[in-house]
């Protein structure tokens, strides 16, 4: 049944007030009821911010039976009629409640309750404690029907080591630790300068995810130019034109199993294509970046890029799901130019893949493969298990760079964030996500 709207013009002026009030910094987070009530907008609220929970409902009067006061407190957690529940500082109630006031708001508000830090749920009514529980219990039983479901469908391995890092309430979050100045523009001075030297944006059929490469790099100062495979094979655009290269992901080919080794194919098997590659990747004033399928595709191409040699091939993720995710990954001490001065740094980051699993062939990684990226735990290990480690690659290694650093491979997609905005999650601050300075890097490189 739809809830009930009496007024369509309160609602309006609730929504704007909402909507003023977040914009304003009061609110911290709010989420309506209508889809479970009360209780279930609380506890999702809760299970995010991995914290406990304090709800005090209103006594009913003190003569009520037993009964009827279980049956009041049912109806105050599993209303689902319109109303919203809304996280905010203690310092700041006074001041919501006379904005509330002076905008029109004729709802009620009341406080109902507070976080509390020792991951239990209690819902206390009069003198009467409801409910005592565990918060790992609680959001156990909250996923448990996806968890079977994904046992069914997925590889059950890694449905039940997402499922324990589930009930794992006291587990870290994301961790956001760049080891520089994320808002220190290292590209100021060239770009300065008014140059904007040319950088490739290539895709190939079905590629996606060139708008935001190119974004990305036109942001640190580049020209970016949209490049097809067809306008290198027609001669319309060489890649000696360029000073820098950026190999695209998203679904080449429809994404079909080994998109990016077709890819990849359709280049080697090509004289003129493979001679024109060559030639580039071997200029020591160039440089080159494949992100997801544009990963698997420069991984086909390693025997043409000079200290490649050690790259592995990128199989089907373990979980045999394609992986849509913010993951936690540091950035390993290499030769990459791209990854100048950001050694060190534990940051979340995209992943968007079915094929991210790293491969030698079954065999160890070679001593020739530099790693530069990898999968971690909050703690900084390397992520073994489901979903910190989203594909199952050895020790979460993800991206890999060349002996001189010039060429950079990486699955997640750092493109995808060089925004602070665009995380699904970050912590306050300026504009600039630390993964821009991936692409000024590369700006100061090419001088």
């Amino acid at each position: 049944m739809a809830p009930d709207l009496d007024d369509p013009l309160a609602f309006r002026r609730a929504l704007e007030w909402l909507s003023s009030e977040k914009r304003s910094g009061r609110i911290l987070a709010w989420h309506d009821r209508s889809d479970g009530g009360l209780i279930v907008a609380a506890l999702e609220m809760a299970f995010a911010a991995r914290l406990g929970l304090e709800l005090v409902l209103d006594s009913h009067s003190s003569g009520a039976s037993s009964a009827l006061q279980k049956k009041d407190a049912l109806s105050k957690l599993f209303n689902e009629e319109l109303g919203v529940l809304i996280e905010v500082d203690d310092d700041v109630v006074p001041a919501l409640l006379a904005s509330a006031h002076a905008a029109g708001m004729t709802a009620p508000l009341r406080r109902l309750g507070e976080a509390r830090t020792d991951a239990r749920l209690r819902v206390v009514q009069g003198n009467q404690t409801l409910i005592d529980a565990a918060m790992g219990e609680l959001i156990g039983a909250w996923g448990e029907t996806s968890w079977r479901i994904q046992r069914e469908r997925d590889n059950p391995a890694s449905a039940d080591q997402e499922y324990q890092r589930l009930r794992d309430y006291a587990a870290p979050g994301l961790v956001f630790a760049p080891s520089f100045d994320a808002d220190a523009d290292i590209a100021a001075p060239y770009i300065a300068t008014g140059a904007r030297p040319r950088v490739a944006i290539l895709r190939e059929q079905g590629v996606n995810g060139h708008v935001e490469m190119a974004a990305a790099f036109d942001r640190a100062g580049f020209d970016a130019i949209d490049v097809h495979v067809s306008d290198l094979e027609s001669g319309r655009w060489r890649l000696s034109q360029f000073r820098g290269l950026a190999a695209c992901g998203g679904f080449s080919y429809g994404d079909v199993l080994g998109a990016g080794q077709g890819w990849a194919k359709g280049i080697a098997h090509h004289p003129e294509l493979a001679e024109q590659f060559r030639a580039f990747f071997a200029d020591p004033g160039s440089f080159t970046l494949g992100v997801c399928n544009g990963c698997q595709m420069m991984s086909g191409l390693k025997d043409l890029v000079p200290g490649a040699e050690g790259w592995p091939r990128f199989l089907r993720n373990h979980s045999e799901q394609y992986e849509a995710r913010l993951v936690q990954v540091e950035i390993m001490d290499s030769p990459s130019v791209l990854l100048a001065g950001m050694a060190g740094s534990r940051l979340p980051l995209v992943v968007s893949h079915g094929e991210g699993r790293v491969d030698w062939g079954g065999q160890p990684m070679p001593a020739s493969a530099r790693p530069a990226l990898r999968f971690i735990e909050s703690d900084g290990r390397p992520a073994h298990t489901y979903p910190a480690n989203p594909n199952g690659s050895p020790d979460g290694y993800t991206g890999f760079t060349t002996r001189d650093g010039r060429t950079l491979i990486l699955m997640p997609h750092p493109e995808r964030i060089h925004r602070r905005v665009q995380m699904s999650w970050a912590p306050a601050g300026g504009d600039a996500s630390p993964w821009l300075r991936m692409f000024r890097n590369a700006r100061v490189f090419v001088g």
